[in-house]
């Protein structure tokens, strides 16, 4: 099978759906994901990187989406008392038909929702979607020292591969050291049964808020 990057379209799961992100998406998206803690990890290059002002989130916003060359997402929450809510985002991107090669990352949500059944669904909907497109590995990659999305990583099934060293630039100027997991479609039944046997755990019930954000 040929890889091909996939049409950017809504991804729909019991708990989430995935939609194309826009610029209409991003007050929304600054409202769930533009807190100190979120970017405390290395998300969005870092500390450095946050932006209290919803001006400021858009212009931090225009260049750090793969906008055009990545198919970015908005996640939404289905059912429930938070039906229709914006919690985050997430990028299938770095598209490499040739070496069948793509890469899942981008990745925040509010932290209201964090160890609950969104991240689960998300990496279930992007996997699929690439292994059904063609491609072969999957990269998922964190700031080396943001332990929690490290855990994240490894908790969904993928394997962790080593670290980069210096391998990207952060806001402030110095450089990161990135934790490399990848999903290969050998893996895929694995992980697959994994994450269906985890968002089985959760039932029929919704998602919902946890405690407030720090």
């Amino acid at each position: 099978m040929t890889a091909t990057r996939p049409f950017p379209e809504p991804l729909v799961g019991r708990f989430i759906r995935l939609e194309p992100l826009t610029t209409e998406h991003l007050p929304e998206l600054f409202r769930a994901i533009a807190h100190p803690i979120v970017f405390a990890g290395g998300y969005g290059g870092g500390p450095a990187g946050y932006r209290d002002t919803e001006e400021g989130f858009r212009d931090w916003a225009a260049t750090y989406f793969a906008w055009g060359v990545g198919n970015p997402y908005a996640v939404f929450l289905i059912g429930g008392p938070h039906d229709g809510d914006l919690v985050g985002t997430t990028t299938l991107t770095d598209f490499d038909p040739e070496r069948e090669a793509t890469h899942i990352g981008w990745t925040a949500y509010d932290p209201r929702v964090w160890g609950t059944a969104v991240n689960a669904e998300a990496k279930l909907l992007l996997l699929g979607l690439a292994f059904d497109s063609g491609f072969g590995r999957v990269l998922i990659q964190a700031d080396a020292v943001n332990e929690r999305s490290r855990a994240a990583i490894a908790g969904i099934g993928a394997t962790f591969e080593g670290v980069l060293r210096r391998d990207r630039l952060r806001a402030d100027g110095t450089w990161r050291d990135s934790a490399i997991f990848s999903v290969i479609v050998d893996d895929w039944p694995r992980v697959r049964a994994l994450l269906e046997a985890r968002l089985e755990g959760y039932g029929d019930r919704p998602v919902l808020f946890r405690s407030p954000r720090a």
